[in-house]
């Protein structure tokens, strides 16, 4: 019996070690996760989707900029809107001339601007040269040059005309 004892003793220390190293195991993997790092996947989640709003308000921003800047562009070259409904006969073809004279102006101005594109697109394709000034000859590469020089025929002197002609 004593044995018996002494083995269960035994068997309780070894259970105790054992349960003591497992407790140590489970805060050394505790301490593992909680050191895993800052961007945990539930802050990464939230992160994103507070990226997202956030793109998605900016998004609504520069489109309402957007709207904003060509209501007021239209507004500058339109005009703003007249209220036609109420105006009487006379107001209403003063209005029409208005509206003419600017159609009127802004044709005027649409053939301008077509004819100064169509005299650059001239330039482009056939661009005026000075006819005073001459292109610059391709200079021959001095390794060549010599071979060159040496088949050329030398500039003969032209003798003067000596013949009479027409008596």
């Amino acid at each position: 019996m004593a044995d018996d004892e002494a083995k269960k003793a035994k068997q309780a220390e070894i259970e105790r070690k054992r349960a003591e190293v497992r407790k140590r195991m489970e805060e050394a993997s505790k301490a593992k996760k909680a050191k895993k790092g800052f961007m945990t996947p539930e802050r990464k989640k939230k992160l994103r989707l507070l990226l997202r709003k956030k793109a998605a308000e900016e998004l609504k921003k520069e489109q309402e900029r957007k709207a904003a800047e060509r209501r007021r562009i239209i507004e500058e070259r339109c005009g703003s809107p007249r209220n036609l409904s109420d105006a009487s006969e006379a107001e209403l073809q003063t209005i029409c001339k208005q509206y003419w004279q600017r159609l009127y102006e802004l044709e005027g101005d649409k053939f301008d601007l077509e004819h100064v594109q169509k005299l650059k697109a001239q330039e482009v394709n056939f661009p005026t040269r000075n006819p005073k000034s001459k292109p610059k000859p391709k200079q021959i590469s001095t390794k060549y040059h010599t071979k060159y020089q040496a088949h050329k025929i030398p500039n003969k002197k032209k003798k003067p005309n000596t013949r009479a002609t027409n008596m």
